[in-house]
């Protein structure tokens, strides 16, 4: 709540028409003079002998005091010269910086002159403690005591551990914390504008990007945490199905194209963490024949990495793979025929093909 000088409630019995005034030490008045229609200050300890063309705004009060580590904020602060005395016009009446303000920090009691406000009460001083911030914001051109230059809109952090110190061309818009980084985890940012990352990398408006680093990280101003990405933990029974989002090099170092898709497995790492340019479409669990299964595997992905469409390929047990993204089992897993010494399978081809035979002999089967 704002205090106007004037306006305060006294701290003295007693009644402004009375013509002797005592007033006790840190305690002052508003004397009217009802000639010239100026207001003055009069500062105890005094006894004050009120003139015919005088009037006394108000009984005495206190004076405002600042204790250590706290500040106050003054409207209408009265104008002061190199020597921090208090300037007057020609009449007397002490000049104001109207519409103006004044933090001021600990000093000695002081009272209100005629028109100054306190806009913000006596408050302790901000502490920022260790992994914490606060987001700072200019509101007028102006230049730090190191010489660094602001201007208005400007954003920027005060990093604890500290004490901060307000000023009246800075706003305070948040309180920002560090966010922990765990084992297999990263967190997801955003860049508000255009600027450079805490890793020194340029970044532009609406950018994301992945910090995995361990430990406590503390985003910067023109920075915004999204999300905390969890790390995906494969097995040889396990392996992660992933779609590229836009051209990237993965974690692998292999370029990628937009709705590219691949399996990641433990052959490739043991925990994954997707990156903004990929989104995870599923979990693929391993494909596991015994000496009694077969599966045949339509569109099979080469060794070049591409599926090949229209094509088949025989998986035969014992074995354990992962299907690749595009391919699937015909029929599921299949048995085997078992024989005995009396039986036998005709067999007819859909296509041709070169038969091996245990004998090593190949013969040429035509299609019928």
């Amino acid at each position: 709540m704002s205090k106007k000088g004037g306006n305060q409630r006294p701290e003295m019995e007693g009644s402004v028409e009375a013509s002797i005034i005592r007033i006790p030490p840190y305690h002052y008045i508003h004397v009217l003079d009802q000639n010239t229609n100026i207001a003055r200050v009069e500062i105890g300890p005094l006894t004050y002998i009120r003139q015919d063309n005088e009037r006394v705004l108000f009984m005495p009060v206190r004076m405002v005091m600042v204790p250590p580590r706290h500040y106050c904020v003054v409207l209408n602060p009265v104008a002061r010269d190199d020597d921090n005395q208090v300037l007057f016009d020609q009449s007397g009446q002490a000049k104001l910086r109207h519409a103006d303000l004044e933090i001021r920090l600990t000093e000695d009691p002081f009272p209100l002159y005629p028109g100054e406000e306190v806009q913000q009460d006596v408050t302790p001083l901000q502490i920022v403690f260790p992994d914490t911030a606060l987001r700072l914001q200019a509101l007028l051109d102006f230049e730090e005591v190191r010489g660094q230059k602001r201007v208005a809109g400007d954003e920027w952090l005060f990093e604890g551990p500290g004490t901060y110190i307000p000023r009246k061309e800075v706003a305070v818009l948040e309180t920002i914390k560090a966010t922990v980084i765990r084992e297999n985890q990263a967190i997801r940012l955003r860049a508000r504008k255009e600027g450079v990352d805490r890793g020194g990398v340029r970044r532009v408006t609406g950018e994301e990007w992945l910090v995995s680093k361990v430990g406590a990280y503390l985003p910067g101003a023109q920075e915004e945490v999204l999300d905390i990405v969890n790390a995906f933990i494969l097995t040889d029974k396990k392996a992660l199905h992933v779609r590229a989002l836009r051209p990237f090099k993965d974690a692998g170092g292999r370029d990628r194209r937009t709705g590219e898709e691949w399996l990641v497995t433990i052959a490739d790492r043991e925990a994954h963490i997707p990156s903004v340019a990929e989104e995870v479409v599923g979990v693929v669990y391993v494909t596991t024949l015994s000496s009694r299964h077969y599966g045949v595997i339509l569109d099979p992905v080469g060794h070049d990495g591409k599926p090949q469409l229209g094509q088949k390929r025989v998986v035969k047990g014992e074995r354990s793979f992962f299907l690749q993204p595009g391919e699937q089992l015909e029929q599921g897993i299949q048995d085997v025929y078992v024989l005995s010494e009396e039986e036998g399978l005709v067999l007819r081809a859909v296509e041709a093909f070169n038969d091996t035979l245990e004998v090593r002999a190949e013969i040429t089967r035509i299609q019928k």
